[in-house]
Protein backbone atom coordinates (compact mmCIF):
# COMPACT_ATOMS: atom_id res chain seq x y z
CA UNK A 1 0.00 0.00 0.00
CA UNK A 2 1.03 3.42 -0.79
CA UNK A 3 1.83 5.31 2.13
CA UNK A 4 -0.86 8.41 2.75
CA UNK A 5 0.59 11.84 2.37
CA UNK A 6 -0.30 13.99 4.83
CA UNK A 7 -1.51 17.67 3.44
CA UNK A 8 0.89 19.58 5.53
CA UNK A 9 4.20 17.92 4.72
CA UNK A 10 5.57 20.20 2.29
CA UNK A 11 4.82 22.89 5.04
CA UNK A 12 6.89 20.95 7.74
CA UNK A 13 9.95 20.60 5.67
CA UNK A 14 10.15 23.97 5.30
CA UNK A 15 13.21 25.72 7.41
CA UNK A 16 11.91 26.89 10.99
CA UNK A 17 12.35 30.49 10.44
CA UNK A 18 10.49 30.48 7.25
CA UNK A 19 7.25 29.23 8.69
CA UNK A 20 7.74 31.41 11.48
CA UNK A 21 8.08 34.56 9.32
CA UNK A 22 6.89 33.59 6.39
CA UNK A 23 4.03 36.44 6.05
CA UNK A 24 5.97 38.83 7.00
CA UNK A 25 9.01 37.56 4.19
CA UNK A 26 6.44 37.53 1.42
CA UNK A 27 5.03 41.26 2.25
CA UNK A 28 8.53 42.48 2.76
CA UNK A 29 9.59 41.09 -1.03
CA UNK A 30 6.11 42.85 -2.39
CA UNK A 31 6.85 46.26 -0.44
CA UNK A 32 10.69 45.38 -1.94
CA UNK A 33 9.53 44.94 -5.29
CA UNK A 34 7.08 48.14 -4.87
CA UNK A 35 10.26 50.03 -4.17
CA UNK A 36 12.60 48.79 -6.77
CA UNK A 37 9.22 49.41 -9.50
CA UNK A 38 9.14 52.39 -8.38
CA UNK A 39 12.65 53.65 -8.78
CA UNK A 40 13.42 51.45 -12.26
CA UNK A 41 10.29 53.49 -13.67
CA UNK A 42 12.06 57.43 -12.40
CA UNK A 43 15.43 55.56 -13.60
CA UNK A 44 14.31 54.70 -16.78
CA UNK A 45 11.87 57.87 -17.85
CA UNK A 46 14.81 60.24 -16.18
CA UNK A 47 12.16 61.15 -13.26
CA UNK A 48 13.74 63.17 -10.68
CA UNK A 49 12.40 63.94 -6.83
CA UNK A 50 12.17 67.30 -7.95
CA UNK A 51 10.71 66.66 -11.21
CA UNK A 52 7.97 64.15 -10.15
CA UNK A 53 6.78 67.48 -7.46
CA UNK A 54 6.49 69.47 -10.61
CA UNK A 55 4.35 66.81 -12.49
CA UNK A 56 2.10 66.43 -8.78
CA UNK A 57 2.01 70.58 -8.91
CA UNK A 58 0.44 70.13 -12.38
CA UNK A 59 -1.49 67.98 -11.43
CA UNK A 60 -3.14 69.40 -8.51
CA UNK A 61 -3.47 72.86 -10.21
CA UNK A 62 -5.55 71.20 -12.75
CA UNK A 63 -7.96 69.18 -10.85
CA UNK A 64 -10.96 70.16 -8.65
CA UNK A 65 -9.50 66.84 -6.65
CA UNK A 66 -5.87 68.22 -6.40
CA UNK A 67 -6.37 68.70 -2.17
CA UNK A 68 -7.58 64.69 -2.00
CA UNK A 69 -4.96 63.65 -4.70
CA UNK A 70 -2.26 65.36 -2.61
CA UNK A 71 -2.97 63.99 0.73
CA UNK A 72 -3.52 60.24 -1.18
CA UNK A 73 0.15 60.83 -2.36
CA UNK A 74 1.35 62.30 0.85
CA UNK A 75 -0.09 59.76 2.66
CA UNK A 76 2.23 56.75 0.39
CA UNK A 77 4.94 58.37 0.26
CA UNK A 78 6.63 56.97 2.76
CA UNK A 79 6.28 53.14 0.94
CA UNK A 80 8.82 54.56 -1.63
CA UNK A 81 10.86 56.67 0.63
CA UNK A 82 9.80 60.19 -1.22
CA UNK A 83 11.55 63.07 0.45
CA UNK A 84 8.57 64.30 2.37
CA UNK A 85 10.33 68.06 1.73
CA UNK A 86 9.35 68.65 -1.30
CA UNK A 87 5.38 67.72 -1.10
CA UNK A 88 5.53 69.91 1.81
CA UNK A 89 7.14 73.09 -0.03
CA UNK A 90 4.37 72.08 -2.87
CA UNK A 91 1.76 72.22 -0.79
CA UNK A 92 2.57 75.78 0.26
CA UNK A 93 3.04 77.37 -3.38
CA UNK A 94 -0.56 74.92 -5.19
CA UNK A 95 -2.29 75.86 -1.90
CA UNK A 96 -1.08 78.22 0.23
CA UNK A 97 0.12 79.25 3.69
CA UNK A 98 -3.13 78.60 5.42
CA UNK A 99 -4.51 74.99 3.60
CA UNK A 100 -1.76 73.88 2.26
CA UNK A 101 -0.78 73.62 6.58
CA UNK A 102 -3.88 71.80 6.86
CA UNK A 103 -2.85 69.43 4.31
CA UNK A 104 0.64 68.72 5.45
CA UNK A 105 -0.73 68.12 8.99
CA UNK A 106 -3.11 65.48 7.53
CA UNK A 107 -1.64 63.82 5.18
CA UNK A 108 2.20 63.57 7.04
CA UNK A 109 0.24 61.84 9.66
CA UNK A 110 -1.82 59.46 8.26
CA UNK A 111 1.97 58.78 6.06
CA UNK A 112 3.83 58.80 9.64
CA UNK A 113 1.14 55.93 10.70
CA UNK A 114 1.38 53.82 7.60
CA UNK A 115 5.30 54.04 8.52
CA UNK A 116 5.17 53.14 12.23
CA UNK A 117 2.35 50.00 11.50
CA UNK A 118 4.95 49.13 9.07
CA UNK A 119 7.70 49.15 11.66
CA UNK A 120 5.45 47.60 14.11
CA UNK A 121 4.92 44.64 11.90
CA UNK A 122 8.12 44.02 10.53
CA UNK A 123 10.04 45.01 13.62
CA UNK A 124 8.19 44.78 16.21
CA UNK A 125 10.23 41.11 17.40
CA UNK A 126 13.38 42.39 16.43
CA UNK A 127 13.50 44.69 19.38
CA UNK A 128 11.60 42.83 22.23
CA UNK A 129 13.13 44.04 25.48
CA UNK A 130 13.18 40.18 25.76
CA UNK A 131 15.94 40.00 23.33
CA UNK A 132 17.66 42.68 23.58
CA UNK A 133 20.96 42.83 26.02
CA UNK A 134 22.89 45.63 27.28
CA UNK A 135 22.48 48.76 26.07
CA UNK A 136 20.45 47.38 24.05
CA UNK A 137 18.04 46.84 26.09
CA UNK A 138 18.27 49.78 28.03
CA UNK A 139 17.80 52.12 25.47
CA UNK A 140 14.57 50.74 24.10
CA UNK A 141 12.88 50.33 27.41
CA UNK A 142 13.98 53.74 28.07
CA UNK A 143 12.29 55.03 24.75
CA UNK A 144 9.16 52.62 25.21
CA UNK A 145 8.96 53.99 28.76
CA UNK A 146 9.45 58.08 27.45
CA UNK A 147 7.48 57.04 24.15
CA UNK A 148 5.65 60.82 23.97
CA UNK A 149 9.05 62.63 25.37
CA UNK A 150 11.82 60.44 22.88
CA UNK A 151 9.18 61.03 19.94
CA UNK A 152 8.64 64.84 20.47
CA UNK A 153 12.74 65.04 20.85
CA UNK A 154 13.13 63.51 17.98
CA UNK A 155 11.01 65.67 16.11
CA UNK A 156 12.25 69.09 17.53
CA UNK A 157 16.12 67.95 16.57
CA UNK A 158 14.92 66.70 12.69
CA UNK A 159 15.50 63.11 12.70
CA UNK A 160 15.02 61.27 9.84
CA UNK A 161 11.37 61.49 9.73
CA UNK A 162 10.40 58.25 8.31
CA UNK A 163 13.77 56.46 10.10
CA UNK A 164 11.57 58.00 13.33
CA UNK A 165 8.12 56.81 12.36
CA UNK A 166 10.15 53.05 11.61
CA UNK A 167 11.54 53.37 14.86
CA UNK A 168 8.63 53.88 16.94
CA UNK A 169 6.64 51.08 15.72
CA UNK A 170 9.17 48.54 15.87
CA UNK A 171 9.65 49.76 19.28
CA UNK A 172 5.87 49.18 20.22
CA UNK A 173 5.41 53.08 21.19
CA UNK A 174 2.31 53.55 21.83
CA UNK A 175 0.42 54.94 19.05
CA UNK A 176 -1.47 57.68 20.74
CA UNK A 177 1.85 59.47 22.15
CA UNK A 178 3.33 59.21 19.20
CA UNK A 179 1.10 61.19 16.87
CA UNK A 180 0.61 63.48 19.55
CA UNK A 181 4.45 64.22 19.63
CA UNK A 182 4.37 64.23 15.96
CA UNK A 183 2.05 66.28 15.08
CA UNK A 184 3.73 69.13 18.18
CA UNK A 185 7.48 68.08 16.88
CA UNK A 186 6.67 68.49 13.51
CA UNK A 187 4.65 71.64 13.44
CA UNK A 188 7.53 73.93 13.36
CA UNK A 189 8.98 72.59 10.38
CA UNK A 190 5.57 72.16 8.54
CA UNK A 191 5.13 75.91 9.17
CA UNK A 192 8.47 77.11 8.00
CA UNK A 193 8.38 74.93 4.78
CA UNK A 194 5.29 75.75 4.03
CA UNK A 195 5.17 79.42 4.51
CA UNK A 196 8.25 79.13 1.89
CA UNK A 197 6.48 77.23 -0.93
CA UNK A 198 3.86 80.00 -0.35
CA UNK A 199 6.55 82.44 -0.63
CA UNK A 200 6.89 81.44 -4.21
CA UNK A 201 5.16 83.24 -6.81
CA UNK A 202 5.05 81.89 -10.92
CA UNK A 203 5.03 78.83 -12.93
CA UNK A 204 8.48 77.82 -13.27
CA UNK A 205 7.70 77.90 -16.96
CA UNK A 206 9.03 81.40 -17.94
CA UNK A 207 11.21 83.39 -15.76
CA UNK A 208 12.63 82.92 -12.70
CA UNK A 209 10.20 82.43 -9.83
CA UNK A 210 9.45 85.95 -7.54
CA UNK A 211 9.54 85.46 -3.72
CA UNK A 212 6.74 86.85 -1.28
CA UNK A 213 9.31 88.70 1.37
CA UNK A 214 7.05 88.63 3.96
CA UNK A 215 5.90 84.84 3.71
CA UNK A 216 9.69 84.24 3.21
CA UNK A 217 10.94 86.09 6.29
CA UNK A 218 8.40 84.41 8.54
CA UNK A 219 9.75 81.03 7.11
CA UNK A 220 13.34 81.99 7.62
CA UNK A 221 12.43 82.89 11.35
CA UNK A 222 10.25 80.04 11.94
CA UNK A 223 13.38 77.88 10.76
CA UNK A 224 16.04 79.59 12.49
CA UNK A 225 14.36 79.41 15.78
CA UNK A 226 14.00 75.62 15.39
CA UNK A 227 17.02 75.22 14.68
CA UNK A 228 17.87 76.68 17.84
CA UNK A 229 15.64 74.79 19.42
CA UNK A 230 16.97 72.08 17.91
CA UNK A 231 20.59 73.07 18.84
CA UNK A 232 19.41 73.63 22.58
CA UNK A 233 17.45 70.08 22.51
CA UNK A 234 21.01 68.40 21.65
CA UNK A 235 23.06 70.00 23.99
CA UNK A 236 20.60 68.99 27.23
CA UNK A 237 20.46 65.08 25.50
CA UNK A 238 24.06 65.06 25.44
CA UNK A 239 24.43 66.85 29.28
CA UNK A 240 21.70 64.11 30.75
CA UNK A 241 24.01 61.26 28.96
CA UNK A 242 27.16 62.36 30.45
CA UNK A 243 25.69 62.90 33.96
CA UNK A 244 23.54 59.86 34.45
CA UNK A 245 27.01 57.91 33.14
CA UNK A 246 28.93 59.40 35.65
CA UNK A 247 26.09 58.08 38.16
Amino acid sequence: MRPEVKPHEPAAKRPPFVRRHGRRLTALFLWCGLLGGYYWYAWQHGVSPLEAVQRLVELMTSSTLGPLVYVALYAARPLVLFPASLLTLAAGFVFGPVLGTLLVILGSNISASIAYVVGRYFGGRLLDSERATGMTRRYTERLRENGFESVLMMRLVYAPYDLVNYLAGSLKIRWTPFILATVLGSLPGTLSFVLFGASVEGDFTGEMPRLHPLLLLTSALIFAGSLLLSMYLKRRARGDTTSSREK
